[in-house]
């Protein structure tokens, strides 16, 4: 393997997952002996867990592309396709200084930072697809633990 240009840029974890398939990476660690190291094996489990698994190189193109308007920064684009945000506390999480930045539409208009994050989060479901289901025995359970008992 030759490297042609070192620390061109970042990776999203689709471009990783699809490199990784690309070198044959199987979740199964007798499957991967020889075509790809452990570690990558273990990275390719870890992302088909994510929203990388069921996007395309179509669909990560067009969100980039569409969102345009939005002004975001290269590091928040790559985090929203990474995490595919589903709710506006996530979008807040992944955009610095949202409600300040929404406030203003791309010509500098004021808008409601509300509605912005709406039509954010609908090109993302509209473009980007649904995350993996998680199997129903790793479906997130909540315990209540009284701490005077531990």
């Amino acid at each position: 393997m030759k490297i042609e240009k070192a620390n061109a840029g970042y990776l999203t974890n689709f471009e990783v997952l699809d490199f990784l398939r690309s070198r044959g990476a199987k979740t199964d660690p007798m499957g991967c002996l020889g075509a790809v190291a452990a570690s990558e094996c273990k990275v390719y489990e870890y992302l088909l867990n994510t929203p990388a698994c069921n996007q395309t190189r179509e669909s990560v193109t067009e969100f980039a592309e569409r969102c345009e308007h939005f002004k975001l920064t290269h590091a928040e684009k790559q985090n929203i396709i990474n995490w595919r945000p589903s709710s506006a506390p996530d979008v807040f999480a992944m955009i610095e200084e949202c409600d300040k930045r929404f406030s203003k539409d791309e010509r500098g208009v004021p808008c409601n930072a509300e509605e912005r994050i709406e039509e954010l989060l609908g090109l993302v479901n509209e473009v980007l697809p649904p995350p993996p289901t998680k199997p129903e025995d790793e479906v997130d359970v909540e315990v209540d633990v009284d701490m005077k008992d531990v």
